[in-house]
């Protein structure tokens, strides 16, 4: 055969069966332009001297990193269906004197094709909408850019590169199906159903197992630390267990139906049921891809725009108010009068128009916490990574601070103590630090001192207020480190608020520089260290975080909910040309249109809403871990995030509907030879 005929019969193929490759292509040209946009920002010199240039450095490289790992498992996916119903026509080819090496040969150009159109296509819209990109990620982290139009060469190369491997890999597939396939079950390929699945009570086993198990970490985990240990692992239970489900659910689906004969009996029933029971594996793996993507766009787009929309909550969760003040002594015997007269005075000079402060010294230090107290010598406890949850941070306050702060009037005994904990559950009637005191737990507290260093900590946290604060101290401050450090933090804690944000920032600047002083000058005994944070110099990397995850988690996000509806229309497209012949014939005994949409939608409502209402159960039972995790990020507004949840869920419910809709009428279309009912 004459070498310029293949690209003739690989352009004709494709334009005969544009139907198919149209969609095909365009969502190749969109992973293409995805991959482009995210490389581009990453080599954007703009966010290479932009103050979350680190943090902008770390997100973007894993956006495209999974943007590329799906291209290929959804490229591939996507092109089975698409060879699948090429099948009969290569048979043909074959039937009318074409051998082996001439089909690929075919198939060879029609993929030149496909990848030279998706990539050329899909670089120009990235390059095109790059500015317009940066300028969405610039705008949700609070950045100014400037308007110039700029092309990586650097991302395109990468681009180019990558996706001609991945188009090489299907095409590879491809050739290796249709090579070692006769050319007489090329022809009758799409009129095979599928074989009864033997053992399906095994796969309908291992999905609740793994379902189960993996509902039950969900649940059960505490907390956050342990909670992204086991995520992925939960993660990966879900999905497989998703579509072993999916895969038995549906025969089992099928033969109940099949054996209820006042439903199987009916003419609207019998078709749908008969259609399902031919492709039942197809059908489930199918389902559970849908139900899976539709998980991944909810548990990340809910997560990622809760970050978003709570950066002021985890704001002033982190720094409870405007100015905070930390000063770090070596010493208790520091922690005297004179030496905080001097830093109270310091503060107060610099803030001359503020009425109230929040000031108080603490204790700080850390251990493994046990449902008696905690354990504060290191050395004598090995701790395993099942350990790690119980692993946290004691603060000691003195019972005259805390009633002051707190506007309170507690008294206690000298062998009593006040118990705040915060990620941790403690029941017991006495706390005892092992090797030191113990004390009877008069009352536990609800958390009224302003301390942004326990909320943004991931482990557990106690605060430990007892009437004696000096001789407590001296006593824990004994245990030491493996390297002779003691294990007590000494701190002095203030802080205030002022509305103007201007003020909050020269206020800040002028404590940190009278501070600064005391230390050079050694005025104040003792000072180790001191730190002023205000919380509008922080607000930035709030936003820098949380704004590059939020962008990542839309980018992500439409491409995975695309992929869903790409899955929904191929599948309808494939098994529309696949019962098309059975409807014919039903037809001509006597089928109207009308009988054909009740048919269609029995099919469909009675399978196609399952991968949403699955999806929905997923999304329930991750949500403690989503909670948890939010919670290492400074979240702690359950309320927002449940919100935001609910919002997610139904927009995608209503678009998964609006889906159902178009692609039913592409079935109806395609079965009964009629556009119009």
């Amino acid at each position: 055969m004459r070498i310029n005929v293949y690209p003739k019969l690989a352009w004709e193929g494709i334009r005969k069966n544009k139907r198919l490759y149209v969609p095909y292509i365009a969502m190749g040209a969109l992973m293409v332009m995805m991959f482009y946009l995210l490389r581009f920002l990453q080599d954007s010199p703009v966010i290479g001297v932009m103050r979350g240039a680190v943090t902008l450095s770390a997100v973007l490289p894993m956006g495209y990193a999974v943007i590329a790992i799906f291209s290929i498992i959804f490229l591939f996916y996507t092109n089975s269906f698409l060879i699948r119903q090429r099948y009969r026509e290569f048979g043909l080819y074959n039937i009318l004197g074409m051998n082996k090496q001439n089909v690929c040969m075919i198939m060879v150009w029609e993929s030149i094709f496909v990848g030279s159109i998706a990539i050329v296509t899909g670089l120009a819209a990235g390059i095109l909408l790059s500015k317009g990109a940066e300028l969405v990620l610039f705008n949700l982290v609070h950045m100014d850019v400037s308007f110039d139009l700029r092309i990586s060469a650097v991302s395109v190369f990468y681009t180019i590169t990558g996706y001609i491997i991945i188009y090489l890999i299907l095409l590879l597939n491809s050739v290796i199906k249709v090579w070692f396939a006769k050319p007489l079950d090329l022809l009758k390929s799409n009129r095979v159903g599928e074989k009864m699945p033997k053992r399906t009570w095994v796969y309908a086993a291992v999905g609740m197992v793994l379902l189960g198990a993996a509902y039950y970490l969900a649940v059960s985990i505490k907390e956050p630390l342990t909670a992204l240990m086991y995520f992925f692992l939960a993660v990966i239970m879900v999905i497989i267990g998703t579509y072993a489900l999916f895969m038995a659910g549906s025969v089992v689906l099928c033969r109940i139906l099949q054996k209820n004969k006042r439903y199987y009996y009916q003419p609207n029933h019998f078709i749908s049921v008969s259609s399902m029971m031919y492709r039942m594996k197809r059908n489930g793996a199918g389902l559970a891809s849908i139900c899976i993507l539709l998980t991944m766009v909810l548990v990340m787009l809910s997560s990622t725009t809760s970050l978003y929309f709570g950066i002021e909550d985890s704001l002033v969760g982190r720094y409870p108010h405007s100015v905070n003040v930390v000063v770090g002594f070596s010493d208790v015997e520091d922690l005297n009068s004179e030496n905080l007269k001097k830093l109270y005075e310091t503060v107060r000079e610099n803030s001359p128009e503020v009425k109230e402060t929040d000031c108080y010294t603490v204790g700080g230090t850390s251990g493994l916490f046990s449902d008696q107290g905690i354990n504060l010598d290191v050395t004598s406890v090995d701790v395993s990574i099942n350990d790690y949850e119980q692993v946290g941070t004691l603060q000691v306050m003195s019972l005259e601070e805390y009633n002051r702060l707190c506007d309170a009037d507690e008294t206690l005994n000298a062998d009593e103590c006040l118990l705040y904990a915060n990620r941790i559950t403690y029941d017991s009637d006495t706390f005892t630090i092992v090797d030191g005191p113990s004390y009877k737990v008069k009352k536990m507290l609800d958390n009224c001192v302003k301390d942004g260093d326990l909320d943004s900590m991931m482990n557990p946290s106690m605060i430990m207020v007892v009437p004696d604060f000096e001789e407590c101290l001296k006593t824990v401050s004994g245990f030491r480190t493996q390297t002779g450090v003691t294990m007590m933090a000494l701190r002095w804690k203030c802080g205030y608020d002022v509305e103007s944000t201007d003020q909050e920032t020269k206020e800040a600047e002028a404590i940190e520089e009278s501070l600064a002083r005391l230390s050079e000058t050694e005025s104040v005994d003792g000072l180790s260290f001191y730190s002023v944070d205000s919380r509008e110099d922080n607000r930035e990397s709030f936003y820098d975080l949380n704004g590059s995850l939020f962008f990542l988690g839309i980018v992500l996000s439409t491409v995975f909910l695309l992929a869903a509806v790409m899955i929904i229309y191929y599948k309808q497209l494939s098994e529309g040309y696949e019962d098309y012949a059975r409807y014919e014939i039903m037809q001509k005994v006597g089928m109207t249109k009308q009988d054909i949409r009740k048919s269609i939608n029995s099919q469909m409502l009675t399978v196609f809403f399952s991968p949403l209402l699955m999806a929905g159960l997923h999304l329930c039972f991750a949500f403690p871990f989503l909670w948890k995790i939010m919670m290492m990020f400074g979240l702690n507004n359950r309320t927002l995030i449940i919100a935001i949840t609910v919002i997610c869920y139904i927009i995608f419910g209503i678009f998964y509907a609006v889906v159902y809709k178009i692609t039913s009428n592409l079935y109806f279309y395609i079965v009964s030879g009629n556009k119009r009912v």
